[in-house]
């Protein structure tokens, strides 16, 4: 059975470039809370990959809504272990065999481990190149290593380089860093903490190169932080936006969804 979300004429589409629509946080109500997205004006999601496991609920997802679903190939930095070649195998097996949206999620995390740094950063260039290979934009992950992502983007920049740098929280000296490798911004829940700081300069930075994203069920916005986070939360994102940008919330779902269109080509 197909969902198809009903968009009216007035209302602007939303995009959510990074939502994990697949995750076991959504298997009691998946179909209500799709159907609570749509209802917000939420009808495109991208799904970032983590690793070869959750292959099969990811397509599960995309047969589901095809119209909404977009999925993207890739191997989680926290994912990367010691069978990380046979993961990488995997997502180029993956390449030859159909059509994905990006590569993502990739990059490095350093919070939770930092014993296969190498192994990340390796992992991390590999994929980059098969972006290239596959005229792919990549989405980044990036935790406590943005001087390690730098480094590898320096190395593989190019023209042919772009994406997404997923759920921006640095500088805003690391901000226009990013964007000279071609990334947009992807902005969710953490603009609306006191803590998150980012909401302090981001309006030195022009629209163009933000795009919005939850990381459901990760990183709700206010009010629901500590809580269970879902697409249809970005609006709580686009409010704060649009107090940060002075515009409304009418032309931030406008712009940012005109964005994601220029990076994902749909």
């Amino acid at each position: 059975m197909h969902f198809k979300a009903i968009q009216l004429e007035t209302k602007p589409i939303i995009t959510d470039t990074h939502t994990h629509l697949y995750s076991e946080e959504f298997s009691q109500d998946r179909d209500e809370m799709m159907q609570r997205a749509f209802a917000a004006g939420v009808s495109r999601f991208f799904i970032p990959a983590i690793d070869s496991a959750y292959t099969e609920a990811m397509y599960d997802l995309e047969s589901k809504y095809p119209e909404n679903v977009f999925l993207m190939t890739g191997v989680h930095p926290t994912h990367i272990k010691e069978n990380y070649l046979d993961e990488l195998q995997f997502v180029e097996n993956e390449l030859k065999k159909r059509k994905f949206y990006a590569i993502g999620e990739i990059g490095i995390d350093l919070y939770w481990d930092k014993t296969h740094l190498k192994e990340q950063q390796l992992a991390f260039k590999k994929q980059i190149q098969l972006a290239k290979e596959y005229q792919l934009p990549i989405v980044i992950h990036c935790r406590e290593a943005f001087d390690e992502v730098f480094a590898v983007l320096e190395e593989e920049k190019s023209e042919d380089l772009f994406g997404i740098f997923h759920c921006f929280s640095g500088t805003y000296d690391q901000a226009l860093q990013a964007l000279s490798y071609n990334m947009k911004l992807g902005i969710g829940g953490v603009v609306t903490f006191k803590n998150g700081k980012i909401d302090q300069f981001l309006n030195k930075i022009d629209l163009e190169h933000i795009v919005l994203e939850t990381d459901a069920p990760y990183l709700a916005p206010v009010p629901y932080r500590g809580k269970r986070n879902e697409s249809s939360y970005l609006v709580n994102v686009i409010d704060k936006l649009s107090q940060i940008y002075g515009i409304s919330e009418s032309e931030i779902a406008k712009i940012t969804t005109e964005n994601s269109k220029a990076i994902f080509g749909i």
